[in-house]
This record gives structure tokens, C-alpha cells and sequence, in this order.
């Protein structure tokens, strides 16, 4: 196995992560792209604060008991 040793002086912070050339590139391509924000319109709003207050009120159904529901369990 081969052994790497990193100076210090090299590592800035408290932590280092080590990740594939490829992986790092694809990750620059993610963070650099330009995502277009999209405003939510007053009824998405509205449904997103009541979903969050079923949720919140534990009213849900698991994907088990919507698939029971809908006849489709495997």
C-alpha cells in the first residue's frame, strides 16, 4: 500500500478530503453552473406551509401505507 505524506503547511484548514481527479472536476461543474432560481407562485406557497404543518403534525402516509392504499403493494 502506498503511504502519502502531506506537509502541514499544505493543509489550511482542520480537515482534508481526498477524491478522484474526476470527481473534483465534476464537482467544479456543479458549483460553477448557473442554476436558475424559479419564485414560487402564492398557491405553491400556501400548499408547501400546509404540507410542512401535516408533517410537522404527523399527518402522512409512509410510501407502504400509499402503496396499500392504492392496491399496488409488492
Amino acid at each position: 500500500m502506498a503511504t502519502l505524506t502531506i506537509p502541514p503547511s499544505l493543509i489550511k484548514e482542520q480537515e482534508l478530503v481526498i477524491i478522484p481527479k474526476k470527481a473534483y472536476e465534476d464537482l467544479l461543474k456543479i458549483r460553477n453552473a448557473k442554476i436558475k432560481e424559479v419564485e414560487m407562485t402564492s398557491l405553491q406557497k400556501k400548499t408547501l406551509l400546509q404540507m410542512r404543518q401535516n408533517l410537522a403534525k404527523g399527518k402522512f402516509l409512509t410510501t407502504h401505507e400509499l402503496r396499500r392504499k392504492l392496491g399496488i403493494e409488492r
